[in-house]
């Protein structure tokens, strides 16, 4: 007895995982079924006679329970199954249960199958039992909500729909959301469907709260946000539970219209007053219309109430930033580093709010810290400007070079941040030698290849230029900026115009949109003697991007045309921003013999 006894045991007790739950009718009924088999190896009598039960332990009599009749064959799957799972052996378990799920239309079985698949993710094996479950106990709101999802998750949502009915017949809680949820990346045909089974349904169903919900969901995926919001209006404000509200004001946002969404949530937060996500997109919303202080209290008062939440933490330092509360947004970016939550962002944002207090030391200290991750080449980029700027350049370029040994991963940007930096400085020859050192070591990097390029032209090395912009094109054809800049250079510096225009025009085509390129084609118009059109170009331009380089331009196309006057203004305006153009002062030079106006 004990051998069996042990294995009906194991099997029924151990080595499941925790949050796997066992199905009590039938955990019971195969225990009763092992248990039974058990009894019969009880010891007899030394005699051979049978034992006799003591009258003392001998239990009331109970009324028999039933359990259903299983084969020895499926009592030894069964028993196969739990004993594979105990050895974490989930696919033999999950094999035998989806046999004998379908071998014993058994709904115990069944949904035992559909548990075990859920838990392994085993989409196909989750829908199959999950049907055989439902087709088995048609009267359990719990196997047919399971079927309603797994037919949702396979995209069969009109069969879905069917079993998310019968949910709803029997008065039990639906998932018309995720059965919504799930249509988001369906086709539109799908989509469409759908939506009018949730017509239907909430024509039998009106008061359906979850239906609308489900309903204004599909229409926002549909880009219906009007329709979606008006259905949502529809329902009681005081009947509206979270979710909708949300919904809500999500619509009311992409409608531009946060004015709306600001009391939409505040009433839902006097509604539900511990409710965290509520909360939550209020504080944001709050930091969109620019309401910094009140923002502030909203996300400190959150993480009153929720301390461990580091993302509060550091929403709230970040919000701190924002409305330049350095000093404050110091203390929450402290308490995540002392945490170790968020560190390489704490740490790179520390360094901003010491930067903002002129505390330098303390900036390059933290900017110092920020490990690999989303932040680590700003950090590098910005700790390498703030050394170049104190005139140690030699001792960022050497914390360059260190870092390239440390982290090789990020070895190509870490040499165009130094190159970068030199050239900032002036030091034309020194970016040179850094680029060259790169190509060295990556001789096909197309980012290296370009920046090479553009020092080729401020040496005026023209034909290297042209050598690494044409290997970059034939590598990527529709590279528009390596178009642009070949283009542009062949305007400006050669007579090669038509092949300038060509090359210039491609970029267009592939970026219509970029005030560079619409710099570049204007240009090309001067040079060529299209000055109206060169004049349209640039002014579109200028109005897209009021950048330094394209004023030039139009004041040199403008000059041209006799619109002295005009162009002066244009320079003028241009000169007031950035004093120290090299391009406006030349244009100036060259065309009025004077740098200045």
């Amino acid at each position: 007895m004990g051998l069996l006894y042990g294995l009906c045991h194991d099997a029924l007790t151990a080595g499941w995982p925790h949050n796997l739950p066992m199905n009590r009718s039938f955990a019971l009924l195969t225990a009763a079924a092992l248990l039974s088999g058990c009894q019969s190896f009880a010891p007899s009598a030394p005699d051979g006679t049978p034992p006799v039960e003591d009258p003392a332990v001998i239990a009331p009599k109970a009324q028999p329970q039933v359990y259903r009749s299983f084969s020895e064959e499926t009592l030894f799957a069964l028993l196969s199954a739990e004993l594979a799972g105990q050895r974490n052996r989930f696919d033999i378990a999950l094999g035998n249960y989806v046999q004998q799920a379908n071998a014993t239309q058994d709904a115990g079985v069944a949904e035992r199958g559909f548990r075990i698949a859920e838990y392994l993710g085993a989409e196909q094996a989750a829908l199959e039992t999950s049907l055989l479950w439902a087709k088995n106990a048609p009267e359990n709101i719990d196997a047919q909500r399971a079927a309603a999802v797994q037919l949702a998750r396979a995209g069969r949502y009109d069969e879905s729909m069917r079993f998310m009915e019968s949910v709803l017949q029997r008065q039990g809680d639906t998932h018309f959301d995720f059965l919504a949820l799930s249509a988001a990346e369906t086709d539109p045909d799908t989509r469409a469907g759908l939506l009018q089974s949730f017509e239907r349904l909430l024509q039998k169903y009106p008061d359906n709260g979850q239906l609308r919900f489900g309903k204004a969901l599909l229409l926002q995926q549909d880009n219906r946000p009007q329709e979606a919001l008006k259905l949502l209006q529809q329902q009681p404000a005081k009947e509206r539970p979270v979710a909708a509200i949300l919904l809500q004001a999500r619509l009311l946002q992409s409608l531009e219209r946060n004015e709306d969404a600001l009391p939409l949530l505040e009433k839902g937060i006097k509604q539900y007053p511990d409710d965290k996500r509520l909360r939550l997109t209020y504080a944001r919303l709050l930091v969109a219309v620019d309401r910094l202080d009140d923002a502030k209290g909203e996300f400190a008062s959150l993480l009153q109430q929720f301390p461990n939440d580091d993302d509060l933490r550091f929403s709230l330092a970040l919000v701190c930033l924002e409305a330049e509360a350095w000093k404050e947004a110091i203390v929450y970016l402290e308490e995540l580093v002392e945490r170790g939550s968020h560190a390489e962002a704490a740490h790179y944002n520390l360094a901003r709010a010491y930067e903002e207090l002129d505390d330098l030391p303390s900036a390059l200290s933290e900017y110092a810290l920020v490990g690999p991750g989303n932040d680590y080449l700003p950090a590098q980029a910005r700790l390498s400007d703030l050394l170049f700027k104190q005139q140690r350049g030699e001792e960022a370029a050497e914390g360059l070079r260190r870092a390239r040994e440390t982290q090789p991963d990020y070895a190509i940007q870490l040499y165009l941040i130094e190159s970068e930096a030199w050239a900032k400085q002036q030091d034309n020859q020194r970016a040179w030698q850094v680029i060259e050192q790169a190509l060295e070591q990556f001789p096909d990097d197309l980012n290296l290849l370009y920046t090479r390029a553009m020092l080729a032209e401020k040496r005026d090395d023209l034909d290297r230029l042209e050598q690494d912009l044409r290997f970059i094109l034939e590598r990527e054809p529709d590279n528009a900026m390596a178009l642009n800049a070949l283009g542009y250079t062949l305007a400006d510096r050669t007579t090669r115009y038509a092949e300038a225009r060509e090359l210039i025009e491609q970029a267009y085509q592939l970026n219509p949109s970029d005030p560079a390129i619409l710099d570049s084609l204007g240009w090309v118009n001067y040079r060529q003697g299209n000055l109206d059109e060169a004049e349209r170009l640039l002014r579109k331009a200028m109005k897209d991007f009021p950048d330094h380089e394209v004023a030039a331009h139009l004041g040199e196309v403008l000059w041209a045309q006799d619109k002295q006057k005009e162009a002066r203004k244009v320079w003028r305006a241009a000169l007031k921003q950035q004093p120290d153009s090299a391009i406006l002062r030349s244009t100036l030079l060259r065309l009025t013999g004077a740098e200045t106006l």
